[in-house]
């Protein structure tokens, strides 16, 4: 029936709801065992994983922390606790609450490690830290910040790498302790790498090539240590190349010249020397090098020098000798001129005579100046006089043109102002005869204060520098440092002697000469001269009438039998009465005998120098003593003798140059006589 199909309609339904729901038990129980296996198992993985990564946290080399931003140790492994000294890390925990001030050496790095760490995880810091036992080790950090639900805090891992700090540091400091050698050494050093590049130079080094270590470096040496033939200009070799090369020490060749940055030039010796490492193979080269400038131009002036007494010894015997004949010789023509003097024809050729003896006794007089007996008689005395005065003489009715640039209030000179006045006509004639065409000359005067900074082989102080320039052709390199030898010269009519007389005069007067020249372009020549603070000397000039005839005896002393007869007739023409003497000893007794007579001389003349007997320096203090009124010329061959520049400091009342002239005999003469 309908309601039986509805009973059993419902019954099944409530049948089938029955059932589903007891088959969704069995499913969720199923689910829920399955379930429970699963957590077991994730558990017992979590488990094992923990169990693993906790043995490798305690058991770790390297030391793994967690820190709180305040300080405090949230946990650690124990290789944490060891190397800050800690039994464990429990210990570390409980005893350190504030790793700031207990651990760090140098809190500040640690709040410069929590500033880098706001802006992510920080790696490979290097921090300094302090042990349980207060020693200090070094640390290297890798870090993180970390952001949990109680708070923020640090996690990192950290290795000790004090050893290897510490050796760096070491390292630093010998470092330090080689560059601060170096620094303190006078000699340059620069070293390289086997390509030849620059890794280093000194401050000598620097101050030398005029390039900084940092911008010199890892450029190739030719750039910076740029060094040339003094001589030939040319290039000199890559000293590094030949250390590769050769794999020895290796020294510069002579003459060898730096150029600087700046085109300035040095003399340098040196030396290269290969940088072996530990299994002697060449890894680079170092180069040391000095300035020998200073002592190159020292050496240059000892040879030059050397050279100049040399040929002194030799001028000195030589230039006395033939000044005794050109006397005899000049005498002889006066004599002549005297007997002939109506006679035109004889008398031209005496005159011709007269003047080729006194060119003969100029250059007499210059090979005196290399003599010992040509030191200067120094005063204090105007550069600046001496230079025009002179140089406007030489330059009358020239087409060369003279620009003067000499400086207000200079020094005054401690010089010969004749041999100054020498050296400056002789390179003003110079300069003339360089620029045949015309030209200027430019001279200049100036203050120059010597110290040790200037390579000037000179002793420090005040000196005065003179520069004399011409616009001329210049001078070649090969002839330029041999213009100051003796008899050297580029001129067909020259004798040699100028420039080396001139170098002479500068050195007697502790003074330095040097030369400058391009060809093209001129010479320039540079001297310098001591300076004084004395006040100048102003020369008095008496003017007396020059007498040809006299009368009286005079006692004439000369070792040379020719000048004994010649200048015995020239003191009869000229009205005097002679005695004669060859030795000192000889002319005394005569002067102590007329005296004793009371016929004394009027006027002594003696020789200076006698070969083997009395010269005229000893004979004059016994007749001086015999009559201190005794009126005594000194007349040598010896032109450059200190005792003719200042005759009365050693008893003489005037002095005589041979060879001299009548006219110079009666001058000096009526010079003496007419004091009384």
């Amino acid at each position: 029936s309908g309601e039986q199909l509805d009973f059993l309609s419902g019954a099944a339904h409530i049948l089938a709801s029955t059932i589903q729901r007891y088959r969704y038990r069995e499913t969720i129980a199923a689910y829920q065992a399955d379930l429970e296996e699963m957590v077991e198992a994730k558990v017992k993985e979590l488990h094992n994983a923990e169990t693993r990564y906790r043995n490798i946290f305690n058991h770790s080399a390297s030391a793994i922390y967690q820190i709180s931003l305040s300080g405090q140790v949230i946990d650690c492994n124990p290789a944490t606790a060891k190397m800050l000294g800690y039994t464990s890390p429990a210990e570390l925990k409980t005893k350190v609450s504030d790793v700031g001030q207990q651990l760090y050496a140098e809190p500040e790095r640690r709040r410069v490690l929590l500033e880098r760490l706001q802006n992510g995880p920080v790696n490979d810091f290097i921090i300094k830290l302090r042990r349980r036992d207060g020693q200090y080790i070094w640390g290297q950090t890798s870090s993180r910040l970390v952001h949990g639900k109680d708070g923020s805090f640090l996690e990192g891992n950290m290795l000790d790498i004090t050893k290897q700090r510490e050796a760096e540091l070491a390292l630093a400091a010998e470092k330090e302790r080689l560059l601060v050698t170096l620094r303190s050494i006078g000699d340059g050093v620069i070293s390289t790498d086997a390509h030849g590049r620059i890794s280093m130079l000194n401050k000598v080094a620097e101050n030398l090539t005029g390039w900084r270590q940092d911008e010199a470096q890892g450029r190739p040496l030719t750039e910076v240590f740029h060094i040339i033939n003094e001589k030939t200009r040319d290039l000199c070799d890559n000293p590094v190349e030949k250390v590769l090369q050769r794999g020895i020490i290796v020294g510069l060749a002579n003459h060898t010249a730096l150029v600087a940055r700046d085109g300035s030039e040095r003399i340098i010796a040196d030396s290269g020397a290969p940088i072996r490492n530990r299994n002697s193979e060449i890894i680079g080269v170092v180069l040391v090098f000095r300035d020998i400038t200073k002592a190159s131009k020292m050496e240059e002036e000892l040879r030059r020098k050397r050279q100049l007494e040399s040929l002194g010894v030799l001028a000195g015997g030589i230039a006395h000798d033939f000044n005794n004949i050109l006397t005899a010789i000049l005498g002889n023509i006066n004599l002549a001129e005297y007997i002939v003097k109506d006679d035109q024809k004889a008398m031209q050729l005496l005159e011709e005579a007269d003047n080729a003896s006194r060119r003969a006794a100029v250059l007499v007089q210059q090979l005196l100046t290399f003599s010992k007996g040509g030191a200067p008689v120094k005063a204090a005395a105007s550069l600046v006089e001496i230079i025009k005065g002179t140089t406007d003489f030489i330059m009358r009715g020239s087409n060369i043109g003279c620009d003067y640039q000499l400086a207000d209030g200079i020094n005054l000179a401690d010089v010969d102002s004749g041999q100054i006045s020498q050296v400056i006509q002789n390179l003003v004639i110079n300069a003339k005869q360089a620029m045949p065409e015309g030209g200027t000359i430019t001279i200049t005067c100036r203050d120059h204060h010597k110290t040790t900074k200037d390579t000037l082989p000179l002793k420090n102080g005040d000196y005065l520098q003179v520069t004399i320039e011409d616009e001329g052709s210049g001078i070649p390199l090969s002839r330029l440092d041999h213009i100051f030898d003796p008899y050297f010269t580029t001129k067909k009519s020259g004798n040699g002697l100028g420039l080396a007389i001139v170098h002479s005069i500068i050195h007697k007067h502790d003074g330095y000469i040097a030369v400058a020249s391009k060809l093209g372009r001129g010479t320039k020549f540079s001297f310098y001269l001591p300076a004084t603070d004395k006040s100048a000397i102003i020369p008095s000039y008496e003017n007396h009438a020059i007498t040809s005839y006299g009368k009286g005896t005079i006692l004439l002393m000369d070792d040379e039998e020719m000048i004994r007869k010649t200048t015995g007739q020239m003191l009869h023409i000229l009205g005097y009465k002679t005695v004669l003497a060859s030795t000192g000893q000889e002319a005394v007794a005569q002067y102590q005998a007329a005296a004793q007579a009371d016929k004394p001389f009027r006027a002594v003349v003696m020789d200076l120098t006698i070969a083997g007997g009395m010269g005229g320096k000893e004979a004059v203090r016994q007749i001086l003593h015999c009559r201190p009124d005794a009126k005594v010329l000194v007349a040598s061959g010896y032109g450059n003798d200190p005792i003719l520049a200042n005759p009365k400091a050693y008893g003489f009342a005037a002095s005589l140059v041979k060879p001299f002239a009548m006219d110079d005999l009666a001058r000096a003469l009526n010079s003496i006589l007419n004091t009384d």
